[in-house]
């Protein structure tokens, strides 16, 4: 089992940037792979993008693709999302989420990881 905390979110302004971290107890970080998700007001939760358990595979949403980069540091035990360029419509609570290295990677879908943080509120100003 693994817990995460996320932390770095804050207000940031249209065009500028963000770094948020997950960062993850237990010695078997590198067991899992790592998905952001993020949640607007009156919307339903939605994937940002994902890391597989070794750091080489990334994917992301067509929202997220370009602006947005995720990586991990398996030493620190922590993934971070580099959020570049940000819009009014990244404001959300962002959630990271694990699930095990054994399953099919990527995964897009809230529902297929077991373990999760508390999240984070980002709110870009314009």
């Amino acid at each position: 089992q693994v817990q995460l905390v996320e932390s770095g979110g804050g207000l940031g302004q249209a065009g500028g940037s963000l770094r948020l971290s997950c960062a993850a107890s237990g010695r078997t970080f590198s067991s899992y792979h790592i998905g952001w998700f993020r949640q607007a007001p009156g919307k339903e939760r939605e994937f940002v993008a994902t890391v597989s358990w070794s750091g080489i595979s990334t994917y992301y949403s067509d929202s997220a693709k370009g602006r947005f980069t995720i990586s991990r540091d398996n030493a620190k035990n922590t993934v971070y999302l580099q959020m570049n360029s940000l819009k009014p419509e990244d404001t959300a609570v962002y959630y990271c989420a694990a699930v095990p290295r054994g399953s099919r990677w990527p995964m897009q879908r809230d529902h297929e990881y077991p373990y999760w943080g508390q999240g984070t509120q980002v709110t870009v100003s314009a």
